[in-house]
């Protein structure tokens, strides 16, 4: 596929991925609203994504299969270090990869299948489910029209997860997808679309991961989950990308009556990232829960938050931000909380610390709180501080090196994130964060 986008570029994707012609003219449409959309002027400095020179669109190296001996041998063994064959095996309920911008690999227990959960690639799920893709992809959660970002999504979208969880059923161990972006000069752009019903239950994780590369990629993904009532969804994610990919993604939950969405996520590498995972609180009585940690390193700039809008009395939110700043980073902690008139009895609480681990780094805050009903209860607190030369002395004078000491002190940090996590992925968030103090101090 060349590079740069046009609508014959478009055409010529919808094309080879045999879609029908509803969804060429989406894109199409989605093309016009980004042509039309400025970029944003707030948050990180943009002005070096040089969209016109990436690669949007790279075709599948395999057809999809469903055993893992089948995939091809490059691919499965970079999946093979991940350890994504024997996580199957232990701790997951249904697991799905994605190399470049194509799913090859999707499986789901079969206990699972008899009793309707639907877990696959989103392409597939446009042609298997139309009615009910058409119904949820890109209407009430994030339309074409939220943002720039969300429009290129929506005319150049690819591979992704679709998840869907019948009224009643509960999911008892996660559902995993992991995105592999491998080359230069790339976009990924995959589409994750969950569906709980009625007093269902899910953990769905997701891992996104690409190597050192010397051109910049984007990684503009769009995440749209509807929590009907009396459901519960947890959204896990670990992103460590490479220091030369923009990060700019939507991710967005509606959340209906009595229905719980909680988002949990680490964020690492990147040159810039805008991220602020959303909860609307549509119904009565629902809850959302977001708790997110990020590091910022030399030449990253990570803008990131939350945000939560009450259209509901008796709604519920809580926000938890860590953010870790070292080697003259820069991380923001922008953020919403709003509470629209009528709704009664809102309780909302955001706590934003930063930890800084040196003078060089940056860090700011952009809370924005907008109350309509005198009844809401909604706080705010934020911290920022550095690690002190008392508990450095202190671990040195028991023998603990000077990196380690730090990544005990980080770890003690995070600890409201990694407790959120299966135990496998909490061992990874620490291991990532070790190895960014170990190349922190050389």
């Amino acid at each position: 596929m060349k590079k740069g986008l046009n609508k014959n570029i478009i055409k010529e994707i919808s094309r080879t991925k045999d879609e029908p012609q509803w969804m060429t003219d989406f894109r199409l449409n989605a093309y016009d609203v980004f042509k039309s959309k400025p970029m944003p002027k707030w948050g990180p400095d943009l002005s070096d994504l040089d969209l016109s020179g990436l690669t949007y669109y790279i075709p599948p190296q395999t057809e999809k299969v469903s055993s893992w001996e089948e995939v091809p041998s490059d691919i499965r063994k970079v999946y093979d270090k991940l350890g994504i064959p024997e996580a199957e095996k232990k701790v997951l309920a249904g697991v799905s990869g994605q190399f470049e911008s194509e799913v090859f690999y999707a499986k789901i227990k079969d206990d699972l299948k008899s009793r309707g959960v639907i877990f696959t690639d989103t392409d597939s799920a446009l042609k298997e489910y139309p009615e009910l893709f058409k119904k949820y992809f890109m209407t009430k959660c994030v339309p074409v029209g939220d943002n720039k970002f969300s429009a290129l999504h929506g005319a150049v979208w690819s591979g992704g997860s679709f998840l869907y969880v019948p009224k009643g059923v509960k999911v008892d161990l996660p559902l995993h997808t992991y995105f592999r972006m491998n080359d230069g000069s790339t976009g990924q752009f995959e589409h994750t679309l969950i569906i709980a019903e009625e007093g269902s239950e899910v953990h769905y994780i997701e891992g996104c991961t690409a190597p050192i590369r010397l051109a910049s990629s984007l990684h503009s993904a769009v995440v749209e989950i509807f929590v009907h009532d009396n459901a519960s969804v947890k959204y896990s994610t670990i992103q460590n990308w490479s220091n030369e990919v923009f990060n700019l993604n939507t991710k967005r939950a509606v959340v209906y009556k009595n229905g719980s969405i909680e988002w949990v996520g680490g964020s690492l590498g990147s040159k810039k990232t805008m991220l602020y995972p959303g909860s609307f609180l549509m119904g009565e009585g629902a809850r959302s829960k977001h708790i997110n940690i990020t590091m910022a390193g030399r030449g990253q700039w990570k803008d990131a938050g939350a945000k939560v809008i009450h259209f509901a009395s008796d709604t519920r939110s809580q926000i938890i931000s860590k953010n870790i700043i070292k080697d003259g980073g820069r991380a923001n902690y922008r953020g919403l909380v709003k509470v629209i008139k009528g709704a009664k009895n809102v309780v909302s609480h955001t706590q934003c610390d930063t930890l800084m681990l040196d003078s060089r780094s940056i860090s700011s805050s952009y809370p924005v709180i907008q109350v309509g009903d005198p009844s809401a209860k909604v706080g705010h607190e934020a911290k920022v501080g550095k690690i002190g030369d008392e508990e450095l002395f202190y671990l040195a004078s028991r023998g603990i090196k000077q990196a380690e000491a730090m990544s005990l002190v980080v770890a003690g940090f995070i600890d409201p994130v990694t407790k959120a996590l299966p135990l496998e992925y909490a061992v990874e968030l620490n291991r990532l964060m070790e190895m960014e103090i170990e190349n922190s101090i050389g």
